[in-house]
């Protein structure tokens, strides 16, 4: 595997696209710091409490009245995890804020031949592909920018989208 960014290095790619930034989101489960007690919270059934998400929705809502475009396709399990149901209803405060969030099944993306990759795309031309250890937590990100591997990334973007779900409709179905 070749060397890793570190997770932080999403920051700087956040700060400098122009107009798209687009996400396939292929794991059920992601083992992040901020998001554990809200999480805790979901299962238990306590009243959410999404302040850890507010300063990167207000980032969403910055970049949207900017002109430029967050679109995210979620891959899903059915039945959904724990995990996955609460996702779904965070989703809510980023749809707000100007993100297209979609979803579709697993089985889909099998049939369709859409690998199992986690990935941001940014304006095309760059892709920051997550890598995870096997607890779920992000080590680092691989950088792409071959113009053939980007042009891949594109096709299976626009696959996904053309066959994915909403969120509203998604989560009344």
């Amino acid at each position: 595997m070749t060397d890793l960014l570190p997770p932080t290095a999403l920051a700087d790619l956040f700060a400098s696209f122009s107009h798209t930034a687009f996400r396939i989101e292929a794991r059920d489960f992601y083992d992040v710091d901020s998001e554990h007690e809200p999480f805790r919270r979901f299962l238990a059934g306590e009243p959410a409490d999404d302040s850890w998400i507010a300063g990167f929705c207000a980032k969403v809502a910055q970049w949207t009245a900017e002109g430029k475009r967050l679109r995210r396709v979620r891959v899903v399990t059915v039945p959904h995890s724990g995990y996955v149901r609460w996702s779904m209803t965070v989703a809510r405060r980023n749809i707000e804020a100007g993100e297209d969030i979609r979803y579709l099944p697993r089985t889909d993306t099998e049939k369709l031949g859409i690998p199992d990759e986690d990935y941001w795309l940014f304006d095309s031309r760059q892709a920051a592909v997550l890598r995870f250890d096997d607890t779920d937590r992000l080590l680092g990100i691989e950088l792409i920018e071959d113009p053939g591997e980007i042009l891949e990334r594109c096709q299976r973007r626009d696959l996904a989208w053309k066959h994915a779900m909403a969120w509203k409709s998604y989560t009344r179905s």
